[in-house]
C-alpha cells in the first residue's frame, strides 16, 4: 500500500491510495459510469469493465492503479466519510525506441537492431463530473509519475482522442508532455455476412513460437515493439497469428520461411478484447436506432447481397483487435485485406461487435484496411521523459525522433 498523498479541498482532505480490489470495486465502477467519452456531450462511448477495474493493465509486466479518495471529517461526533472520486492505472514494459547497426568483422553488410528502453504507460484516468477542476486528475499523474521513476522508467506516454481538449492540454500544458504520433484508429463492424478472401491467398494459423520467431526477426526494430511478445502471444487472450501467403506456398515452419519467404506474405495477430470489456454507445436518437436495426435484419435476411450493416452498438458489444501487421511484396496491402476479411470472419464467429486496428499516420494499410471513417478517428500519443540523468546511447531523446513507418501497438493497453 502507498503512503497516503493528501490536499485540502474545502474542509476535506483527498488521499491517492493504491486500489483495494476488495473494497473499491463497486465506488470505481460508479465513477465509471459517471464518466462520458466521446466528441461531444451527446453521443459518448461508455466502457464496462466486466467487474475488473484493473482488466486493462493487468496483463503488463508490472502494473499499479491509484485511487483518489476524499475525506470529510464531520467532527462532533459526526462520522467521517469516503468518497472515491478519481482513479487512474499505469503500467511498464520495455520496447523498441530505435535503431542501431552491428558490427560484423567478417565482411557482411550491418544488420539493423532494436534498442530498447523501459517505458511507462498511463490509462483509463477518471475523475468524477462532480469533483474536477480541484487538481485531482494532476495529483493523480504526479503520483503515477512518481512510480514510474520508482521502477526505473525511462518515458511515460499516453493515448487520448485528438479532440479531447481537457486530456490534451492537462498532460501537455501541467504534466509536461509533449505530442509525440499521431496513430489512426481504424474500426470497422462486424457484419452478419462473411467476407470474401481471395482464393489465390492461403491463411495459415502460426504456432505461438513460430510467430514469436517472425515477429523478432522481422519486426524487432518496429518502435514500441514489446521485448516480451512471447508473453503477449502465449496469453490466453490472443486468438493466434495468421499468415496470408500465395496459394501454391507449401507452409514448413517459420525457419524456413524466414530463409526463403515468398515474394508477397503478410501477417496479423487477433486480440480478444471482448472477455477484457465491453462497449456501448449511448446518446443515440431513437431514429438511429432504429435505421441501425433494419440494415441487420436485411443482411441476415438476404446474406448474398453482402449488405453493409451496423451491429448493436447501442447495447454492450466487444471487439477484438487486430495488432502485429506486417509484410512484404508489391501485393502486400492486397494480403492484409485478405487477413482482415479473415479476422472479420472470426470475429463474427465470436458474436463480435467490431475488429479495430491502429497503425502509424505513414502506414500504407492506413488507406488500405477497411474501416468505417465515422466510427474510426485519430489517436493522439503524448511522451516525456521521466528524467534527464539517462544515457541517450545511440537513440538520443527518443521524444525528438522522427515517426517511422509503422508502430507496433500492444493490444494489453487498448
Amino acid at each position: 500500500m502507498m503512503a497516503d498523498d493528501s490536499g485540502n479541498n474545502g474542509g476535506a482532505i483527498v488521499v491517492l491510495r493504491e486500489y483495494n480490489p476488495k473494497t473499491d470495486g463497486e465506488r470505481v465502477e460508479q465513477v465509471e459510469n459517471s464518466c462520458e467519452v466521446g466528441a461531444n456531450g451527446e453521443v459518448s462511448i461508455y466502457t464496462d469493465l466486466l467487474g475488473d477495474p484493473i482488466c486493462r493493465v493487468r496483463n503488463s509486466p508490472a502494473y499499479l492503479m491509484l485511487v483518489a479518495e476524499m475525506v470529510k471529517n464531520g467532527g462532533d461526533g459526526v462520522e467521517e466519510t469516503k468518497e472515491i472520486v478519481g482513479m487512474i492505472r499505469g503500467c511498464i514494459k520495455t520496447v523498441t525506441c530505435g535503431t542501431k547497426f552491428s558490427r560484423n568483422k567478417s565482411g557482411e553488410p550491418p544488420k539493423p537492431l532494436p534498442v530498447y528502453t523501459k517505458v511507462a504507460y498511463i490509462l483509463g484516468l477518471r475523475v468524477s463530473p462532480s469533483h474536477r477542476r480541484m487538481k485531482i486528475g494532476l495529483k493523480l499523474v504526479c503520483r503515477m509519475e512518481e512510480w514510474f521513476r520508482d521502477n526505473g522508467a525511462e518515458y511515460s506516454y499516453i493515448a487520448t482522442d485528438d479532440e479531447n481538449e481537457p486530456s490534451v492540454s492537462l498532460f501537455t500544458e501541467k504534466c509536461g508532455y509533449s505530442k509525440f504520433r499521431n496513430p489512426s484508429v481504424l474500426v470497422h463492424p462486424v457484419f452478419a455476412h462473411r467476407l470474401p478472401i481471395s482464393k489465390r491467398i492461403n491463411v495459415v494459423k502460426l504456432t505461438p513460437s513460430e510467430a514469436e520467431s517472425l515477429y523478432r526477426s522481422r519486426f524487432a526494430t518496429t518502435e514500441f515493439f514489446p521485448r516480451d511478445i512471447d508473453s503477449i502471444l502465449n496469453n490466453i487472450l490472443n486468438l493466434g497469428t495468421f499468415l496470408a501467403l500465395p496459394k501454391w506456398y507449401v507452409w514448413a515452419g517459420s525457419d524456413e520461411f524466414l530463409s526463403d519467404p515468398p515474394e508477397n506474405w503478410a501477417v496479423m495477430s487477433v486480440w480478444n478484447s471482448k472477455d477484457v470489456f465491453k462497449l456501448e454507445v449511448k446518446g443515440v436518437s431513437k431514429l438511429m436506432r432504429g435505421l441501425a436495426k433494419t440494415t441487420r435484419v436485411l443482411d441476415r435476411a438476404f446474406p448474398f447481397l453482402k449488405l453493409p450493416s451496423l451491429p448493436k452498438i447501442f447495447c454492450p458489444f466487444g471487439l477484438h483487435m487486430l495488432y502485429g501487421l506486417g509484410g512484404s511484396g508489391p501485393l502486400y496491402t492486397k494480403y492484409s485485406k485478405a487477413l482482415f476479411g479473415f479476422a472479420h470472419n472470426l470475429a463474427k464467429k465470436y458474436k463480435c461487435g467490431v475488429v479495430a486496428t491502429e497503425v502509424s499516420s505513414e502506414d500504407p494499410l492506413k488507406l488500405a484496411i477497411p474501416h468505417w471513417k465515422k466510427l474510426s478517428f485519430t489517436d493522439l500519443w503524448c511522451i516525456k521523459r521521466l528524467g534527464e540523468d539517462y544515457s541517450d546511447g545511440s537513440v538520443g531523446d527518443w521524444r525528438k525522433s522522427h515517426p517511422g513507418l509503422s508502430i507496433f501497438v500492444d493490444p494489453r493497453e487498448v
